[in-house]
């Protein structure tokens, strides 16, 4: 059975019931209303953000977003309760997500490439003292860490690959600390309020990189991948039922240092007007987002 028509009997079966529905998707939804995943990430905040805006102001769907962790999104989209999420990325760090949910899925396509996963340090951390991962080893330098790395949400694929790197690199002395990824920039910013020593799980495009003067350490064992690409996940079925929209985030590709860029402007005011500001002056590339190829 269709999603949408899944939704509408459940629907139907709740009003009759007197009952209400949370989670994925609303016993309301209707086939005009599409449903995207999203995580709180900076580049996925605004990316999800950008495509909701500019679906619905070219189309005549509405867009709705889910918050929820990734894996749950990965889940989502394969069991068809997500029409899409465009955070996939590939192929290390969402690798063992991606590789439960391959056959249940289709991707339709790359947004941007060069993202780049590592730990990071502020750049007044010496170099000549801490320029690989290798290098936490010292005493002098956890000392000065307080043996504690800052990370992001446990469920991210980021974490897992540095639960990893802590095991290949014999850190077993320091805490990979979870916490949000707002979490993780607020201690980044009390940090270099203060000059102290930190290193924070980061990734690029990430506008923390354009307000502070940030470094990624060397990873030699290459525990945290390589670039990345990241891709749109969508539900089977979804370009049948929707090959405008699918048309669409097939060809939805930024440019890595506009993104960035955009993500700093967010920041700084919000994203709102980050994303207004990307429409208004990138109306031609909007335009062709929805050609066919």
């Amino acid at each position: 059975m269709h999603k949408h028509s899944f939704k509408h009997w459940l629907g139907t079966a709740a009003m009759a019931a007197g009952l209400t529905f949370g989670a994925f998707g609303s016993a309301q939804a209707a086939d005009d209303t599409i449903e995207f995943g999203w995580t709180a990430w900076a580049d996925a905040e605004f990316i999800t953000k950008l495509a909701k805006q500019v679906i619905e102001e070219h189309t005549d769907y509405n867009v709705k977003l889910t918050l929820s962790a990734i894996g749950v999104q990965y889940q989502g989209v394969a069991n068809g309760d997500l029409d899409a999420m465009l955070m996939a990325w590939l192929p290390d760090t969402h690798g063992e997500y991606m590789e439960r949910v391959k056959d249940d899925v289709d991707n339709l396509g790359t947004m941007y490439d060069g993202a780049r996963l590592g730990w990071v340090v502020p750049s007044y951390v010496p170099e000549d003292q801490v320029a690989s991962i290798e290098d936490l080893k010292k005493p002098e330098v956890q000392d000065k860490l307080d043996g504690k790395i800052q990370g992001i949400d446990p469920g991210a694929g980021l974490m897992q690959l540095s639960d990893k790197a802590m095991d290949a690199y014999e850190l077993g002395d320091y805490r990979l600390v979870s916490a949000s990824g707002a979490a993780m920039t607020a201690a980044l910013a009390r940090a270099e309020k203060r000059d102290e020593w930190i290193v924070v799980t980061g990734w690029t495009p990430h506008w923390m990189f354009g307000r502070w003067d940030l470094r990624f350490l060397d990873d030699p064992k290459g525990t945290l991948g390589e670039a990345q690409h990241v891709d749109v996940i969508a539900r089977k079925g979804f370009k049948k039922d929707y090959p405008e929209v699918a048309t669409f985030l097939s060809n939805y590709k930024l440019d890595l240092e506009d993104l960035q860029a955009a993500m700093y402007q967010a920041q700084e005011t919000s994203y709102e007007e980050a994303i207004q500001s990307y429409i208004d002056e990138h109306g031609d590339q909007i335009d062709g987002w929805f050609e066919e190829s």
